[in-house]
């Protein structure tokens, strides 16, 4: 049996706690946030432990640990983590910084401990099927991949602004089906409701000639999560939230057979098979470190009225 806690209770917190809770051959043995009542009340609910120090909670013992905290607050929490003998799933972004980002992958490294990033859509099976018909051939050569991720604003995110909350998920994404890192960003954006931007157009660059379009906005009264992948041989469409993939080509349009999921219970299910078979999770850490790279080059981007180039 494997012993789990989460650290963080917020909204996506609640979701790790509920699936732990659920999960054969592993024991929800704690959960720690620093609102005690809210604490205290899921820890009733799930039948586990309530701590308000995650100190403490560490201190249980825990093969592994779901960090779901603010992202400034990634560093400290996960290498505390790490060095109390746990493996790790750390919420996207992996960091608030590339340098707080590599701080945790060495001492991952040094203790010996998996760490993963909590990069969901690559588990949204829809994502996954579309990863296979670029795979098999079925589009051709895939030259543009473009996504937009829209919605109203949502009062808890006070910390970053919409590309380092939401942009990351599609520029992880974009890099992911391409199979290659993002070499170039230019973006525009601005903040016009929030302290931090809160709409955002990013242009990215893959390997000199693949491109990646990213839309994000807190501003359309409702949301959309979509992805149009284009190649030499036709075009897919893919709704992240309906978890369907549509093909189109000069002779016909095809539904591809997805059996839909909740993306968070692949993600976890998938990283507790990486712990008992001794596997490599992805996205790894460095994985997630270029995620942050890209979407901080594109805040520097927008910021400065220039394009950013991405290294290594």
């Amino acid at each position: 049996m494997l012993k789990v806690g989460v650290i963080g209770a917020g909204a996506m917190g609640k979701n790790h706690i509920r699936i732990y809770s659920e999960m054969p051959g592993v024991e929800l043995v704690g959960i720690s946030d620093i609102d005690r009542e809210l604490v205290e009340g899921l820890a009733q609910q799930y039948n586990t432990k309530a701590f308000t120090d995650y100190i403490e909670l560490l201190a249980q013992g825990l093969d592994a640990v779901s960090i779901v905290v603010p992202t400034k607050m990634h560093r400290q929490v996960a290498i505390d983590a790490i060095e109390a003998g746990a493996h790790v799933l750390v919420e996207k972004p992996i960091a608030d910084t590339v340098e707080n980002a590599q701080a945790i992958i060495e001492a991952a490294e040094k203790n010996g401990r998996l760490m993963m990033i909590g990069h969901i859509e690559r588990f949204n099976p829809a994502v996954i099927k579309l990863k296979e018909i670029i795979e098999e051939g079925l589009l051709g050569k895939i030259v543009s991949i473009s996504t937009t991720r829209v919605g109203p604003y949502n009062p808890r995110i006070r910390d970053v602004g919409v590309i380092l909350d939401i942009g990351v998920h599609d520029i992880d994404i974009i890099s992911f089906l391409y199979g290659r890192p993002v070499n170039q960003v230019y973006a525009v954006a601005g903040a016009d409701i929030h302290s931090f931007e809160d709409h955002a157009t990013i242009h990215m660059r893959l390997d000199h000639e693949f491109s990646g379009l990213v839309e994000v906005n807190w501003l359309t009264p409702h949301k959309v999560r979509k992805l149009t992948a284009v190649g030499v041989g036709g075009v897919a469409y893919l709704d992240y939230m309906d978890q369907t993939v549509e093909l189109h080509d000069s002779g016909w349009v095809r539904k591809a057979k997805i059996e839909p999921k909740e993306p968070l219970k692949n993600e976890l299910e998938y990283f507790i098979d990486c712990i008992n078979n001794g596997k490599q999770p992805e996205p790894c850490g460095m994985d997630g470190q270029h995620a942050l790279k890209v979407s901080l080059a594109a805040i520097n981007s927008y910021k400065n009225e220039k394009l950013i180039e991405i290294k290594e």
